[in-house]
């Protein structure tokens, strides 16, 4: 004869995991860590982390934001205009990578007449830049030569970029690469260099 429990009963049985949903955890795990690994090769290996220094680039990119650089792109492609890259200034290697938008390419004419930018004769119109008060540099009509880029900085009367002797016409062999992501920034959150 079987005897009723009288009340409560706190028995539970106890869940067994089975084979099927292991294998379906293990899956999860497995490319999730793939996918953090695939991250990691091509952040560390393709591109590059730095940060940008000073306010030559605001309102685009602020002092200490930390930047990601796709190095790969211009083995493929070569700096377009409005193109952000960052560069060793001269190719030097002890010093910080500058962040500057590329406005004239290879064969471009560049000047700079009454605080306004020319590129091959025309107004510059693919970024707005507020009125330039020093030409540098550029004062005078400039040509760029096969590998050379002419450079300004976004907050361009706050910013030391082609326009200056020690800097002039980037060299190609220079430029790091394209900079494609910034990284959170106070009130600004994670998002693509335009």
């Amino acid at each position: 004869m079987r005897r009723k429990s009288k009340g409560l009963s706190f028995y539970q049985k106890q869940k067994k995991l089975s084979r099927s949903s292991l294998k379906e955890i293990m899956s999860y795990v497995y490319i999730t860590l793939a996918a953090v690994g695939l991250a990691f090769v091509l952040v560390f290996c393709l591109g590059l982390r730095t940060g940008v220094i000073g306010v030559s680039m605001q309102p685009t990119l602020y002092n200490g934001q930390q930047i990601l650089v796709n190095r790969f792109i211009y083995r493929v492609l070569p700096p377009r205009s409005g193109d952000v890259v960052a560069f060793l200034p001269g190719g030097n290697t002890n010093t910080h990578y500058y962040v500057k938008r590329v406005v004239a390419v290879p064969g471009d004419t560049v000047q700079i007449k009454d605080g306004q930018l020319y590129v091959n004769g025309l107004l510059y119109k693919d970024h707005p830049f507020d009125k330039i008060e020093e030409a540098g540099i550029a004062d005078e009509l400039l040509t760029l030569e096969q590998d050379e880029f002419f450079t300004l900085g976004d907050n361009v009367n706050n910013s030391e970029d082609s326009r200056t002797d020690n800097i002039g016409p980037v060299k190609r062999d220079n430029i790091a690469g394209k900079v494609w992501l910034k990284l959170a920034h106070e009130d600004e959150p994670i998002g693509l260099v335009e």
